[in-house]
């Protein structure tokens, strides 16, 4: 990706968004842009106009992280965009700085998968920074039957969510899902810009979906470490679900993903459904999404 571009973009989106109420700022009378003006977001982070015009060119070689934070207190950034701007700083440095050693693509190792095995009141599944799906339990493979059983789909939720027009029944929540899977996409490509399997899948999606090329053109970031999840499974109904997601320090680019229902809830009931059709290896028993109406609700 071209870092300059990257940076501009960020910064202006993230200026525009913030009202001089919000800044603090007060007065201003009639105003010709909707947020903040460059000057006042210099005021603000305490350098010259020049200089934070320099920045929002593209321009952050050299500047310190000193400079980067009190930029983003002036633009009131979260935790998730305070690291891409460090990020995008990072990427900005010279290729000697810059540079890590190529290391070899993790691959799921016997003891991962046993870990992961062991795990049965749970699904558990590992995903890279593409958002390809590598790595599953018994009950996170029968969760996520749609998703995988589809080759098409590659394995991937973003192609599924994006290109499968059946991701919009599967996640009853499509628009806020699609919203954390371009954000969080974001992110990683801030972190790590000439990761190229992933640049390419940007690009593939950038092409074909309207609805990501638009939420990528709005520079969102976000952290995808624990929420909540909705999911309306083809074999089982509604399910609503806490997740926690744990990186992997020993796989590099993979973050493991649990999914927890309430206890006595009827997700928890719909889960031990699921869990027995699993376990009964009868897999061809999990309708396809084809079907979305082919189980209890």
């Amino acid at each position: 990706m071209d870092n300059q571009a990257e940076v501009s973009e960020f910064l202006r989106t993230r200026r525009d968004r913030l009202t001089p109420e919000q800044a603090g700022l007060i007065g201003g009378g009639r105003r010709r842009v909707v947020g903040l003006r460059r000057e006042e977001v210099a005021m603000l982070a305490g350098m010259s106009t020049d200089y934070y015009a320099k920045m929002e060119r593209g321009d952050l070689s050299g500047v310190s992280p000193e400079v980067l934070d009190a930029l983003a207190r002036a633009l009131r950034l979260d935790d998730a965009e305070i690291e891409h701007l460090h990020d995008l700083a990072r990427a900005a440095a010279p290729s000697s700085v810059r540079r890590r050693p190529r290391t070899v693509a993790p691959t799921v190792s016997a003891s991962l998968q046993s870990f992961l095995d062991a795990v049965t009141g749970a699904p558990v599944w590992v995903r890279d920074h593409r958002m390809e799906i590598v790595a599953v339990n018994p009950l996170g493979r029968a969760l996520l039957a749609p998703i995988l059983d589809d080759p098409t789909n590659r394995r991937n939720n973003a192609v599924f969510m994006f290109l499968n027009p059946a991701a919009r029944t599967y996640y009853p929540d499509w628009e806020s899902g699609a919203d954390g899977i371009v954000a969080t996409m974001r992110s990683y490509a801030g972190r790590d810009p000439h990761n190229k399997a992933l640049t390419d899948l940007i690009g593939e999606l950038v092409t074909r979906s309207d609805a990501f090329r638009v939420r990528w053109a709005a520079h969102n970031v976000r952290f995808h470490r624990s929420g909540t999840k909705r999911i309306l499974h083809p074999a089982v109904g509604d399910l609503e679900f806490a997740f926690e997601a744990m990186d992997l320090p020993a796989y590099p680019g993979w973050e493991m993903y649990a999914y927890t229902a309430e206890p006595g809830s009827p997700t928890e009931e719909r889960m031990r459904l699921l869990g027995s059709l699993a376990a009964s290896s009868a897999h061809d028993q999990i309708p396809s999404m084809q079907n979305p109406s082919g189980g209890p609700r």
